[in-house]
């Protein structure tokens, strides 16, 4: 099919080849993204996905459709006493532990069409390098301090136990489960020898006592000036989230820069973790056989990833001039990206690049509580393609509710109309009725407007309320996303797209427009095919398989997103065959996940009839069992599960949709009959099943 694109500079996306090695150019705006590295005994639930790598994905994908060199990095945080714990309870070492779980994440963040450069890992050959460098300057600088503290010791394992290794009666409010770092009774925080009749949890008849241990810390203290003037330079430049370590006003408001810093522990008594260096013939301070605390070691796995990803890692991670670095997380990970962190850059003394713009969320609930993996309460990773919910609608969604100022609450209810009340009738129908007439009208061909190609004038004598109009969203879009309040710019793109149907509606396109002002009508048509394209570059870092159907549909390059609305594919440009770009969810479809997702500890009515029998990835074997054996129980007495027929009733619902789509294509070619056929066919089945279902409940 033939293609006709305005040719110009920069109207077009810059794509890398396939095995491009992307580095930063010189004078030119380079983005450097990172998300907060997911912790390698678990997969993430929707709150962890929206909160970091979710967003992270969106703004990358927005500075590409802007044509800047960016790199977006994210991998497993792999070391430290919770992988440890977890591959005990699993029976399998730390080392298959993060095997399994970087798969699973890797898996999660491939279904959500999060397009990571490259994703990586913690342990590392490259990362110990680096982190072991980086300790090696903090002591050679004169930032670390050795100290002795009192720790839990198992003399059956013959051992100090870390946090995670140790519980007890916690001394505040008497809860026997207390963990060694926390008591989830009181949720008080808690040192590991405050516990009342400690138990090592290897064994829980090994007798557990306190010993003197000596360890590494950062001064902290030493650097907190440096550190303070860093933050106030960096927040006024980068343009901070509101929810960090410093006001609008440029206080400092963190309790713990209030308060004055104090030395933090590098160093911890465990096996799995990054050697502290101890090099021969100099003196091990006593640190030898300890490894770094994995939240030192945890930071440096950005730049140590970098490094897994090309052997220039430094054109990225030592070159501030022409580097800006932004960072996506939850807000309880702001301390370590913004104090923390950055006290470590400077103590170790080299040219670091550092953060620029802190981007930060606050909670994502579920359905008026909170998710819960011991609870199994809520949608964990891989389970939400169990739904048949497309990837770009869970994307829209999560965004649309993005808690950037407030938590925010996930609904199944608000899911279902957001897919069908917007997507579905503002998005989908602009994009779809345009190219059905297109096509059908014009033969599939973009017809001759009269406009010359590049911008259009806002003072055009027809049309210049809606080109003003379309301008202002366009450069609204631009502002919002630049200063990376997503949630802003996704509102834009639907604020372009209803505006886009309403300059359908006023112009009046249909038949009888063609009929009685052809030029009009053609003009209407080429002006707005011209939106639906500028329209495909917005939607793409929200939702990139949106924009791939779109351009598939108007046979066009991906483009860059402009700066003015203009006439860029061109009369005479032959478009695809139109198609819907989403389908109608069925709001009985609520109740059903809204079930399947409720968890362990529910008295709904569908829980009780054994619906909520889904496992979330990471619960203890124990845990899964009875969860089966839970939902068994609820079948046996409550008989066969409605929610089947309810599903295969979705399932004939849209086979039918697909048939009645079918008998309206024309002309009625020997191809279109046989599709008809075959879709009837389908839905005759899927009839024959729903009965067979039925007969059985």
């Amino acid at each position: 099919m033939a293609q006709k694109i305005r040719p110009a500079d920069g109207l077009l996306r810059d794509i890398p080849a396939p095995g491009e090695t992307i580095l930063p150019k010189d004078g030119e705006k380079n983005v450097l993204i990172t998300s907060a590295l997911p912790y390698c005994n678990n997969v993430p639930h929707l709150g962890n996905i929206i909160g970091s790598t979710l967003s992270a994905d969106v703004f990358a994908r927005y500075n590409r459709t802007r044509n800047r060199r960016t790199l977006y990095i994210c991998g497993t945080d792999e070391y430290g006493t919770a992988t440890e714990t977890q591959a005990l309870k699993e029976g399998i070492t730390p080392k298959q532990l993060c095997d399994k779980y970087n798969e699973l994440h890797k898996e999660t963040y491939k279904w959500f069409e999060i397009g990571f450069d490259f994703f990586g890992r913690t342990s590392t050959p490259h990362h110990t390098e680096i982190a072991q460098e980086i300790y090696s300057n903090l002591k050679k600088n004169g930032f670390l301090l050795k100290q002795t503290k009192e720790q839990t010791y198992c003399e059956g394992c013959q051992k100090f136990l870390a946090d995670r290794f140790v519980e007890g009666t916690c001394p505040h409010c008497g809860a026997d489960d207390a963990r060694g770092d926390q008591c989830d009774a009181c949720s008080r925080t808690l040192d590991a020898v405050e516990l009342i009749k400690p138990r090592c949890l290897v064994d829980k008849t090994h007798h557990v006592t306190t010993r003197h241990s000596e360890h590494m810390y950062i001064r902290l203290d030493s650097l907190q000036a440096r550190t303070e003037e860093w933050i106030r330079k960096s927040y006024k430049a980068g343009k901070w989230s509101p929810n960090s370590v410093i006001n609008a006003e440029g206080e400092l408001v963190d309790t713990r820069l209030k308060s004055g810093l104090h030395p933090s522990p590098v160093t911890r008594d465990l096996q799995w973790g990054v050697p502290v260096p101890c090099p021969e013939g100099e003196d091990d301070d006593g640190m030898k056989g300890k490894v770094l605390y994995v939240w030192f070691d945890a930071p440096i796995g950005y730049p140590s990833i970098t490094s897994n990803y090309t052997p220039e890692w430094k054109q990225w991670w030592f070159n501030e001039e022409n580097v800006k670095l932004y960072q996506f997380m939850g807000k309880d990970n702001v301390y370590f990206h913004t104090i923390y962190f950055p006290s470590v850059q400077l103590g170790d003394g080299r040219p670091w690049t550092t953060l620029h713009h802190l981007s930060t969320t606050e909670y994502l609930n579920y359905e008026g509580g909170k998710f819960s993996k011991s609870r199994n309460r809520g949608v964990f990773g891989p389970a939400a393609k169990e739904t048949q919910i497309p990837a770009a609608v869970w994307r829209y969604y999560l965004l649309s509710i993005r808690p950037e100022t407030a938590d925010a609450m996930f609904s199944w209810d608000d899911c279902i109309i957001a897919n069908n009340n917007i997507l579905l009738k503002n998005f989908g129908n602009f994009v779809n009725r345009l190219l059905k007439f297109i096509s059908s009208q014009y033969d599939s061909v973009v017809p001759d407007g009269g406009d010359a190609p590049g911008p259009l004038s806002p003072n055009d004598k027809v049309d210049s309320d809606f080109i003003t109009d379309a301008n202002a969203l366009i450069k609204e879009y631009n502002d919002n996303m630049d200063a990376v309040k997503i949630r802003a710019g996704l509102q834009t793109v639907m604020a372009l797209s209803s505006r886009a149907n309403a300059y359908l509606q006023t112009a009046g396109l249909d038949k009888e427009l063609l009929t009685k002002d052809p030029t009009r009508c053609a003009q209407v048509v080429t002006r707005a095919i011209n939106v639906i394209y500028v329209l495909s570059a917005m939607i793409h870092p929200f939702m990139p398989a949106t924009d791939e159907a779109i351009l598939v549909q108007i046979n066009a390059p991906a483009r860059s997103v402009p700066d003015v609305l203009s006439i860029d594919i061109l009369p005479g440009h032959h478009i695809g065959k139109p198609e819907h770009l989403f389908k109608r969810i069925d709001e009985k479809m609520a109740e059903i996940w809204r079930n399947k997702f409720a968890g362990s500890g529910t008295t709904t009515p569908a829980a009780v009839n054994g619906d909520a029998t889904h496992i979330a990835p990471g619960m203890s074997k124990r845990k899964v069992a009875a969860a089966k054996k839970a939902a068994t129980k609820a079948e046996d007495e409550s008989g066969p599960k409605s929610v089947e027929v309810l599903a295969w009733e979705q399932k004939v619902a849209d086979q039918g949709q697909v048939v009645r789509e079918a008998k309206t294509r024309n002309p009625k070619t020997p191809e279109v009959e046989a599709e008809i056929s075959a879709a009837v066919e389908v839905l005759k089945k899927l009839k024959e099943e729903l009965a067979e279902l039925k007969k059985k409940s």
